[in-house]
């Protein structure tokens, strides 16, 4: 392994104490830290009612982002395409890459008021697990059921707001040849009437499909021939069949002669194992707010978190989570990264790092740049 770059993905976490408006200062200039650490891209997430969370609209924060920075690539992970339409985000990213133009990545999700995708049995393909680990030893655990999550009344009336009156979610695979359409200029409608999108007919943008299975967003990735960005960190069982579906569905594409994956992982690193399991101490009960439908809570402090009082159910909700963050000194998550790398065959890697502090947030990415650099995988830094 040699060359694997390494990504940002950044949810705006809002720490508790702290404001939205800290937290978006926080990222922009955590972007201008990883711009000079090398790292290859910025990523923001789309989120919708977390108190703890101010990510909701990732191309209002990419055109705050691009005017606070340079050269670092930008992206979203994920539109939400389903209460949105083609025609808005094309839009929405031919405006900032009017700006800045080649700076941007389109990256396209399913969710946001369309019905969850239903997970098919995984493809021959796949990669075989025993015993929960992949064959290089890749922790893969348990299926994780949404179920109560996606059919909880908080997640109704979230597809209720995001969703005008009356409104139904496009069919995603037309959605996104529209998409496609649209930035190429080659839009027709079934009447034949052309429409020509000013600015973003021909923006310079890469699009992206992020999938958490090999379902119908591996599918689109692959038959289309997009880039594809699979979750470690938000569905670790279902990442083998993500990434196996997408290649098996692969076809060569104007802009992409072979498959080409990205995968996440949740990080924390600090200079020993103590310090960095300290503080990852608040993400227990931090994506138990988000599994339980609360809503993403503001993330604790290590005293916080240790105040937590769990019950077994509360444990068994988070446990996969927990168990494949990466939490460490550099040695250690770089170790762990290489692992998932090996195992997925990913082309770069896409780290989200929380924690209460900011300047333990930038420090973690800082540690494992260096460390990243050190075993030849980062290019030098100026």
């Amino acid at each position: 392994m040699s060359d694997i770059p390494l990504g940002v993905l950044d949810l705006v976490p809002i720490p508790s104490g702290s404001t939205a408006a800290d937290a978006l200062r926080n990222s922009i200039d955590l972007a201008r830290h990883a711009e000079r650490l090398g790292y290859a891209r910025y990523w923001f997430a789309e989120h919708h009612l977390n108190p703890g969370v101010a990510g909701t609209s990732p191309a209002v924060v990419l055109a705050l982002t691009a005017a606070a920075t340079d050269t670092i690539r930008l992206g979203s992970g994920a539109v939400q395409l389903g209460h949105r339409t083609a025609l808005s985000t094309v839009e929405e990213f031919g405006l900032i890459d009017a700006l800045h133009p080649g700076r941007f990545d389109l990256g396209l999700g399913r969710s946001g008021g369309r019905p969850p995708e239903e997970r098919p049995s995984p493809p021959s393909t796949a990669t075989p697990v025993v015993d929960g680990r992949a064959p290089n030893g890749l922790l893969i655990p348990s299926r994780f059921s949404f179920e109560r999550l996606l059919g909880s009344p908080r997640i109704a009336l979230q597809r209720r707001l995001l969703l005008l009156p009356e409104a139904t979610s496009q069919d995603y695979a037309e959605q996104i040849d529209d998409v496609l359409a649209l930035l190429a200029g080659t839009y027709r409608s079934p009447e034949g009437l052309e429409a020509h999108v000013v600015p973003g007919e021909g923006a310079e943008v890469d699009v992206w499909i992020l999938g958490s299975s090999g379902g119908q967003s591996a599918e689109v990735a692959g038959a289309r021939g997009l880039r594809f960005a699979a979750n470690y960190h938000v569905s670790p069982a279902t990442v083998l069949e993500a990434v196996d579906g997408y290649r098996a569905r692969f076809k060569p594409s104007a802009s992409l002669d072979a498959p080409y994956v990205s995968v996440s992982a949740d990080v924390v690193v600090a200079e020993d194992d103590d310090r960095a399991r300290e503080l990852a101490a608040g993400y227990g009960p931090w994506v138990r707010s988000i599994r339980t439908a609360e809503g993403a809570i503001p993330f604790p402090t290590p005293r916080e978190a240790r105040a937590h009082v769990w019950s077994d159910e509360d444990r068994a909700l988070v446990q996969d989570r927990i168990d494949t963050q990466f939490v460490g000194s550099p040695a250690r998550v770089a170790d762990l990264l290489e692992q998932l790398q090996e195992a997925t065959g990913a082309d770069e890697l896409l780290v989200t790092t929380i924690t209460h502090d900011h300047t333990d947030r930038v420090r973690s990415y800082e540690l494992l740049a260096e460390e990243w650099r050190r075993r030849g995988h980062l290019a030098p830094s100026d």
